[in-house]
């Protein structure tokens, strides 16, 4: 399936500028091949491809909408590493695996303090067509810890950190909830005040196993046991 990205509204699908450029200069693709469309939203348009000049569009022959979503539905908090490669490496991989929203953290320990966001979100697309996804993660605008905190629910809500001292359950304990939120932290971990603060806000705290892992390998970790349990 050669999938690609744009609007759906109704029969009407406009595929996305820098898609058609790719179809057009990049893959080179010839009138009246196959092509599938879909707006990320859990529609998919199929149909024959139309080349006019430099544009690319599509005769629609089916339109399939509400194509199922993942479940559960997994949102990763994680924080951005130096080396902002690790991340992206990080966003590919759990796109791949069917997460539903990513949002970046800054910490005490935060390094990297400016994330090109636009960027990570154009990695998730790229990653959902190349997994054929019909439904894109969310990709949120940085925010600091406390305030990313505001807008959650700690009843579903974890956080993974490496501090052996502190109280931590396995992560085969947590119970089976149609939505759940991790949060990872930096190079460094979170610090002790951080988790005080998230205890205090009744997050609870998880063991990802005695090996310590960086931040990018705990996050795709992450996403790795919750597409086991999707399947």
């Amino acid at each position: 399936m050669k999938l690609f990205y744009g609007d759906i509204n109704g029969n009407k699908v406009l595929i996305n500028d820098e898609e058609q450029q790719h179809i057009v200069k990049v893959l080179r693709m010839r009138d009246g091949e196959d092509i599938h469309v879909t707006d990320g939203k859990g529609k998919l348009a199929s149909g024959k491809l139309i080349i006019e000049g430099k544009k690319a569009g599509i005769e629609v022959s089916e339109i399939k909408e509400n194509l199922p979503e993942f479940n559960p539905k997994l949102h990763i908090a994680i924080a951005p590493t130096k080396n902002i490669d690790r991340i992206e490496f990080f966003v590919e991989k759990a796109v791949e695996m069917g997460i539903s929203e990513i949002s970046i953290i800054i910490t005490e320990k935060t390094e990297r303090k400016n994330i090109n966001i636009d960027k990570i979100r154009k990695q998730a697309i790229a990653a959902s067509k190349q997994s054929l996804r019909f439904h894109f993660p969310l990709i949120n605008e940085a925010l600091k810890l406390g305030d990313f905190l505001k807008n959650i629910d700690p009843e579903h809500t974890f956080v993974a950190h490496c501090h052996e001292n502190l109280e931590r359950i396995d992560l085969k304990n947590i119970p089976q909830l149609q939505q759940l939120t991790f949060l990872i932290g930096p190079e460094g971990d979170f610090s002790e005040k951080e988790i005080a603060f998230l205890a205090e806000n009744k997050i609870k705290a998880v063991s990802l196993g005695n090996q310590r892992l960086r931040t990018e390998t705990a996050g795709v970790f992450v996403a790795a046991w919750n597409y086991y349990n999707m399947i």
